[in-house]
């Protein structure tokens, strides 16, 4: 009762009722645009893609494009060219003075960056609708299925309308975030994971109770009971946060200062558990293509040390895969978390407002201890980012669920529906405590709004 009267409150309010509208009016022309075949493309002979698409790595890719990847559809790209442009760009701003002082310009700054994004976006999407093209034979579509053949023609109509098709899920997700709730491009890769997730469910289920020789219901129950404590983990590794202790000089009538907490700040600073993201996982999935690659390379595919990584690092769900996998998550958690947490400049800053840690000195060796506590939650926050992005090979191997609804069990895809659900429901929350309503992350009697 105390959940239906939130959402009524939420309701109430007319801005964040238009933008909730707006929100999924934007979602739903997104779905219904990973419906629509490219042109000169037999949409009733796109079966052998979708079986392609249906687990492994084609099928991760699949998930992220909401089913649109084995569409052939005018959205198969997706939303990723302009996350690995982004990636890029987070990256070079580490080297590149020019991007580096971009950084410092604050909002006119960012709007170069976005620009520069933008244009990176489309360069990397002319790089990968060809490939993508060209694929899609190999991938199980038929050459009947190509209605106006595969020469010249099909080519650039088809790059044109991909990458036409990634720049418009770029806006909207821009126009969520402006117009809309929550963070649009987060949403639109959420809800292209969300939309293969009951088909993936109804699959395993199907394979379960067909003649109760796979377990039945008790293990669909089963997988359901150990789906939701992966969530409710995921959410703490989201969540988790290391509070330090702050104070502050808070000037006097007479013009000193003294040392007692500013009335109305935070008295600490969150240091995440996992601050890298789900950054990690994605860094290290682009290099675990590498060592297959590199096994049916011409020097090595005719070796055994060829032969075996193909065989291993082929399969996402294997053991040299999962253990190489998690390795790097590990590697790359610290990597990121040391380029993007500014222990120096949240030491100058707190610094600069009179605030200070007890028993530490202001400046280098507040810098310090605050690099110190970092380097020690990362390490407990790597392994368990590791462990639950290479949970899915293990309920593969020990509960033999299949391949496809294996990949909500942990791994990019839950952690960003995660992620992108609790970033979602704080926004909303935000907007009722303002309006003096309990908010959806807490309980309690709601308060009357104030006149």
């Amino acid at each position: 009762m105390k959940f239906i009267e939130s959402i009524k409150n939420v309701w109430k309010i007319e801005e964040l009722r238009n933008r909730i509208i707006v929100t999924l009016g934007l979602l739903l022309v997104y779905r219904f645009g990973a419906q629509v075949v490219l042109p000169g493309i037999d949409a009733s002979q796109l079966g052998g893609l979708a079986e392609k698409t249906d687990s492994g790595l084609l099928g991760l890719l699949n998930a992220f494009t909401g089913g649109a990847f084995a569409n052939a559809s005018v959205f198969a790209l997706g939303i990723m060219p302009y996350i690995s442009a982004s990636i890029v760009v987070q990256l070079m701003g580490i080297a590149i003075p020019y991007l580096q002082k971009l950084q410092k310009e604050g909002a006119s700054g960012q709007k170069k960056i976005n620009q520069i994004t933008r244009w990176l976006t489309i360069a990397i999407c002319l790089l990968q609708a060809p490939g993508y093209l060209a694929s899609l034979p190999a991938l199980g579509i038929p050459s009947t299925a190509f209605l106006l053949g595969t020469g010249p023609l099909f080519y650039f109509s088809s790059v044109s309308i991909l990458v036409t098709g990634c720049i418009f899920a770029m806006w909207l997700g821009e126009k969520i975030t402006d117009k809309g709730i929550g963070n649009g491009i987060s949403l639109l890769i959420m809800v292209g994971i969300i939309a293969t997730l009951p088909q993936a469910f109804l699959q395993n289920a199907a394979t379960r109770l067909e003649g109760g020789g796979n377990g039945g219901l008790m293990m669909v129950l089963i997988e359901f009971v150990i789906w939701f404590v992966i969530i409710l983990a995921s959410i703490m590794l989201v969540m988790g946060v290391r509070k330090i202790a702050v104070q502050y000089a808070r000037r006097t009538a007479t013009g000193g200062y003294e040392k007692s907490a500013m009335a109305g700040s935070r008295q600490y600073i969150p240091l995440k558990l996992n601050a890298s993201g789900v950054m990690p996982i994605i860094f290290a999935q682009a290099i675990m293509f590498v060592p297959s690659l590199i096994g049916g390379s011409a020097f090595l595919k005719e070796t055994a040390a060829g032969a075996w990584m193909q065989t291993n690092y082929s399969d996402m769900f294997g053991f040299w895969y999962n253990l190489t996998f998690a390795l790097l998550i590990i590697v790359f958690t610290y990597f990121y978390t040391a380029i993007t947490v500014p222990t120096n400049k949240m030491a100058d800053d707190l610094k600069r407002s009179g605030g200070f840690i007890p028993g530490i000195r202001p400046g280098s060796e507040t810098s310090e201890y605050l690099d110190k506590i970092m380097s020690q939650i990362t390490l407990p926050g790597s392994i368990f980012l590791a462990l639950i992005a290479v949970f899915p090979a293990f309920i593969v191997k020990l509960m033999g669920v299949q391949q496809g609804w294996a990949l909500f069990f942990g791994g990019t895809s839950l952690l960003i529906m995660v992620g992108v659900a609790i970033d979602t429901m704080q926004q909303i929350n935000s907007y009722l405590l303002n309006r003096h309503y309990d908010g959806l992350m807490k309980t309690g009697k709601n308060r009357k709004a104030v006149a």
